[in-house]
């Protein structure tokens, strides 16, 4: 029944001002608002809705609920454990941990990585439903959440990744310059929370404490030596940097730093990363060589995508000698489809899941250049979620 009530609230519900986006156009948006009922749009809003109401029951999520300790005492630290890094078997202590890259380890349960992507994919979610729906319940709930993370002084996160993707038994457990990605899901996020601005919920004391929280942040992110090691990193994790400062200062208003980063993005980030043949060879070297390109792939459409609504074309830059978004995603896609056995780098495990992310960005890639329907056609014909897939909602 409470289905059906939000499907005919959304039939009637006028479409509220919202402040403009970044990575998503807000017209477009509207205009999917508008006709949210009709078959091309229902599967993707009836399984938002299911997400939704699912997140309403969840407890919130903080830094200062994790079993395992901070290394500074602090409890509202953030602390992450690299994922690929497992106790030495050959020491007693198990210390200094060592590397099995690929291969998650659970003990990252223990800390604040996992809640802290569940808790910004739930904001999204909730954000996009009270959007779509006019259901001020999601709006609420999303609103909560926020200040238990970010806000409340018993439970907020300190703006900083000083402990991200520490290793134990090494640095005396502080984090790494790799850390700053385990923050990425603020990206998404903080354009759903732009949604939130016509709900009486999201108070005018929420969005200046989230922006100074954000600046705080910022600070960081350009001040400290592992932030700045990452930002000089050459593989996925120097773009992603990019994209969450970019994020970050259009969100605190900082137009021009986001500009500034976002045109230099062809030079500093996609030429340096893609070979002529579309080649990106450091996510080649891992064990994971298909997902981490496909990963590095999600960074650029991100940032092409946040481009694009600011009048910035970045699909269609290319070197000299011929490097490009496209020939990446040219490169990719010749394997979709295929067996693992076709690839011919490592790839220890998630090859359909990997392959299903490049469906993914097919579409979105698909919307953000509607003349690229060999992209659109490809993600018909091998993605298993069309009906229900979110971007259809979002591009």
């Amino acid at each position: 029944m409470r289905k059906q009530q939000l499907v005919l609230l959304a039939l009637f519900w006028l479409p509220v001002a919202a402040n403009a986006q970044w990575m998503w156009n807000i017209n477009k948006l509207n205009e999917i608002k508008k006709d949210i009922n009709l078959p091309e749009y229902n599967g993707a809003y009836r399984q938002l809705i299911d997400e939704a109401d699912n997140n309403l029951n969840k407890k919130p999520y903080s830094v200062t609920f994790k079993t395992g300790k901070a290394p500074s005492g602090d409890k509202h630290d953030y602390v992450s454990l690299s994922r690929y890094y497992w106790a030495d078997p050959s020491k007693k202590d198990g210390l200094p941990y060592i590397n099995r890259d690929g291969e998650s380890n659970p003990e990252l349960d223990n800390y604040d990585r996992n809640p802290l992507g569940n808790m910004a994919s739930d904001v999204t979610t909730l954000s996009l439903a009270y959007f779509y729906s006019g259901d001020k319940h999601y709006a609420k709930k999303a609103v909560k959440l926020l200040r238990v993370w970010f806000l409340d002084k018993k439970t907020k996160m300190n703006p900083n990744l000083n402990y991200a993707q520490f290793i134990p038994g090494t640095n005396d457990n502080k984090g790494r310059a790799s850390g700053l990605i385990d923050s990425y899901s603020f990206v998404e996020m903080l354009n759903a929370v732009k949604l939130l601005e016509s709900s009486k919920d999201y108070t005018e004391k929420d969005r200046i404490g989230l922006q100074k929280w954000f600046e705080e942040l910022i600070n960081w992110w350009k001040t400290d030596k592992n932030a700045i090691a990452e930002k000089n990193s050459t593989n996925n994790h120097g773009l992603a940097y990019d994209v969450q400062l970019a994020t970050f200062s259009l969100f605190v208003g900082d137009k021009k730093t986001a500009m500034e980063i976002i045109k230099k993005t062809p030079e500093n980030r996609l030429f340096k990363q893609i070979e002529p043949d579309g080649k990106m060879p450091r996510e080649l070297t891992r064990t994971l060589a298909f997902h981490y390109s496909v990963y590095n792939l999600y960074f650029m459409v991100d940032m092409a995508a946040t481009a694009r609504n600011l009048e910035i074309n970045l699909c269609d830059s290319i070197s000299t000698d011929g490097r490009s978004l496209y020939k990446a995603v040219d490169f990719l896609t010749h394997y979709i489809g295929k067996d693992l056995s076709a690839w011919q780098y490592k790839q220890i495990s998630g090859w359909d899941k990997a392959q299903q992310n490049l469906c993914e960005e097919l579409f979105r890639l698909s919307a953000i250049n509607p003349a690229r329907k060999d992209y659109f056609e490809l993600y018909k014909k091998y993605s298993k979620i069309v009906d229900t897939d979110r971007n259809i909602l979002l591009y």
